[in-house]
Formats: structure tokens, sequence, C-alpha cells
């Protein structure tokens, strides 16, 4: 079922709830009358403690790609002592086919500061850092703004309403990243941070012990930060309320799919775009029901759900429910972060794997051997398969390659290589017909025979 009302997309029209041409960027005083800021009014009023409870209560999980329930990882953190304490926000949105970050920054960013404002109060984080994409200039300059606006009217900075947090004025900067996709991995991002090279650190130690600057760190992205605003504000019934839930017959300790999402969807529809719907919605729903159907009147044949790192649904899987739970239902790696991309009927799925790998052969930061060596052969051996010149060995060989990629824990220090992995390997397996019609059959012939 479609949401009642929106959630995250309150003041910018989409339909079904608006047309996509009256968007239009929303300030502070704008965001004001419609009910902004009462929500971080409503935390500063309780403990801090109180609302980590009501966060961990709605069991938000983070909306960035792994899924992590948000309440609990605030509650990771250490008690307080005399040092500082950071928030890293994460709007690198460097996953290919992911934009969904970009429409509340580019036109609702006071609801992602308050997020931002709320998470700070209730961790005890004096200092924030936007960590935004390199190539997001215009969300840059939109996210400054408003910034300076929230500093204006002191939700930060030495008058800020949330007093002292962990005994300093709590600020927030803006930080740009430089167009590298592991930085979109959270310890990645804290070694750019840092003014380092972004590559990704060995945990533990956990962020949340020892994260940026070596000091205790919550790192949250965009549109997690941004449903803790209505949720502080409605409570986690409400939020509950909507959603998939949790399996049928999953005790209470099951991570659920609970709450709202945003879906960006690209590639063969009529109507690409940015769309909200309950967490769980049918891949077809969110199709045909909302996106107006396959380009041109063409065959469903293939869909990313989350991201080029999370795998893909074959055609028989056309109704799966995009929430927490595909991966284990629909043998890829997850929901991600939800950038579905549609293919049609006349989509080459050789080609399709050839790409995907030739991006994680050259965002590989290098620092593991089989993610810097594995992804550059895969992407040559895909190469050699699309041009015809591939065997059947070629076939055997690329998913031995990939599985030790990412089918053996603790190989390498971040997921990547378990993207490249799922990405190549699931495109292989569910359209394996493909692969078999362009690879040359060898005759073996065996040494007697030679020999006469």
């Amino acid at each position: 079922m479609p949401l009642k009302e929106p959630v995250l997309t309150k003041r910018i029209p989409t339909p079904p709830f608006g047309d996509m041409a009256d968007r239009k960027l929303i300030t502070y005083d704008e965001y004001v009358k419609t009910g902004g800021y009462t929500s971080l009014e409503k935390a500063v009023g309780m403990e801090p403690s109180e609302v980590v409870d009501i966060v961990k209560a709605a069991e938000l999980r983070g909306r960035g790609g792994a899924g992590f329930p948000a309440g609990m990882k605030w509650s990771f953190l250490p008690p307080l002592d005399d040092g500082q304490r950071f928030l890293a926000i994460n709007a690198d949105e460097s996953e290919p086919a992911t934009f969904k970050d970009r429409l509340l920054i580019d036109f609702d960013p006071h609801m992602t500061i308050e997020g931002i404002a709320i998470c700070m109060y209730a961790c005890q984080l004096d200092t924030a850092y936007f960590y935004i994409r390199g190539e997001y200039h215009h969300q840059r300059e939109v996210f400054e703004n408003a910034i300076k606006e929230a500093y204006a009217n002191n939700i930060f900075g030495p008058n800020s309403r949330m007093g002292k947090v962990n005994g300093r004025a709590p600020n927030l900067y803006l930080h740009r990243g430089a167009g590298a996709y592991i930085c979109g991995e959270e310890t990645g991002l804290l070694e750019s941070l840092e003014g380092k090279r972004g590559w990704p650190r060995i945990k533990p130690p956990f962020p949340a012990v020892a994260g940026a600057f070596g000091r205790p760190t919550i790192i949250n992205n965009v549109e997690t930060l941004a449903l803790v605003t209505p949720i502080i504000e409605h409570g986690a019934d409400w939020f509950k309320s909507m959603g998939k839930g949790r399996p049928e017959g999953a005790p209470p300790q099951v991570p659920a799919s609970f709450g709202p999402k945003l879906y960006g969807v690209s590639g063969h529809v009529e109507r690409p775009g940015v769309y909200e719907d309950h967490l769980g919605i049918k891949m077809s729903d969110l199709i045909e029901g909302v996106c107006g159907g396959m380009r041109g009147g063409k065959k469903f044949k293939a869909a990313i759900p989350g991201g080029i790192s999370m795998g893909i649904l074959s055609t028989d899987q056309y109704e799966a429910e995009l929430d927490f739970d595909i991966g284990k239902k629909y043998a890829c790696l997850g929901l991600g972060t939800a950038g579905v991309i549609v293919m049609d009927e006349d989509t080459d799925m050789v080609a399709v794997a050839r790409n995907v790998a030739r991006f994680f052969a050259h965002e590989s930061c290098g620092q593991c051997t089989p993610c810097r060596e594995g992804t550059g052969w895969m992407y040559q051996i895909l190469k050699r398969i699309e041009a015809g010149d591939g065997t059947t060995k070629d076939l055997d060989m690329l998913l031995e390659l990939s599985g030790s990629m990412g089918s053996m824990p603790g190989t390498t220090i971040c997921g990547l290589a378990d993207g490249a992995n799922w990405a190549v390997r699931t495109i292989v397996n569910k359209f394996w017909d493909e692969f078999e019609a362009r690879v040359r059959k060898e005759k073996y012939v065996s040494l007697a025979v030679i020999g006469q």
C-alpha cells in the first residue's frame, strides 16, 4: 500500500503527492512555518538518553547501505570524558545509480540539519562534519547556505538552543570529498576527513570508540538523520506503522524493515526519479504504479535493487519486495541504498557485467591484494567474453575469481571486494545462458590422440 502522506518529502512534491515541477528550495523561514525545528525543541526538553531510546524503539535502520540499527549504533559510544566527540554525516553519494540524498540536500536541507542537531544532543557530540561528494558542486552551495541559516538562528554556535554539548558549543562544518568511491566506506571517509588517503581502516577499533582523530565518532547517512526528525516529532509507534515490518513469526530481536524509504529509480522506466514509499514496496509496484511502467512498453528483464554492489534481480524476481530482507530471499547482497536500475528485454547482460567490473577495477583503493588484483582480472575476462574471444574456461575462472574475493571473510578490509563479487556473480549466475552463448566451446583432445 502507498504512503498516506509523505514523510521525508513533506515539502518536496513527489508523485503521487504532487508535481516534481513544483519543487523548490525550502529556506529556514519556510521550514519553520511548516513545523521545522519543533522536534529539536522537543528533544532538548528530554534527557539525551531518552532521545536515544526513542530512536532505538523506532528500530530505524541506516539508509546508507548496511541497514544497521541507528539507535544501537548511538548506544555504542563510550562514557563522556573531557575530549571531543564527533558526528560524521555520510553525503558521499558515490554508489552508481544512487541519488536519493541529493533530493534532500537540494530542496529540504534543514530537515537533515535538524536530525543532525538531535543526534548531536542525544549522543553528546560537540562537532559534526557533513562529508559531501566532491562532484556535488551545487549541493555544496545549497547546504553551506543552510548551515549559515542554522547558525544565524542559534541551532549551532555559542548561543545554540542545545546549550553546551559535551561542555562545548556545538558546531557543524561542511567538508568536500574528492570524488573517490571508496570514501563512502565509513572508515575511508574518516581517513579522508583527516586529510589522509581514503584507505579503509581495519576494525576494531570501531568508529564509535576511536573514529575521527582517534575520538568517539558516530557516522550516519543523510536520509537516516533526516528520518530522526519526524521520529522525535511523532514517536516510535508512528514510524513503525509504515514499512514491511518484521518477518512473520520472527522474534523481536530480529531486525525489521520499518518506516518510509526513498527509492532512486533510473534505467528503462517511463518516469525515472526519486520516490518515497513504504519500505518493502514490490519491484513491480514501484515500476508500474510509481514510475509509469517500462519504457516504450517493453518487458522487464532485470533490476539492480540498490546500487550496483548489491547484485541483480532476475526476470522471474519482478515481484521482489524492496526491504532489508531482500538479500536472503533473492540471492543478492541486500537493499543497499535503494538506487534501483531497471533493465528491459533488450539489455545485454554481458555488457552490464563488463561495465560493472570496469567500475570496481577503477575504484578499488588498492590496499588489499584480492580486491586490487581480482577486480582488474574480472574486468579483463569479461572484456574477452564480450568480444567473443572467451572460452568456457573463462566462465569458470570468472566465478572462481569472484568467489575468492567475496566468499572468504577476512580477506579484505572493506566491502568493495564483496560488492564486486556479488555484482558479477549474480549477473553471471542468473543470466548464465547469455554468457554461455558468447564463449567458444573448446574441444579437448588427449595427448595420445595427438601422438598418433
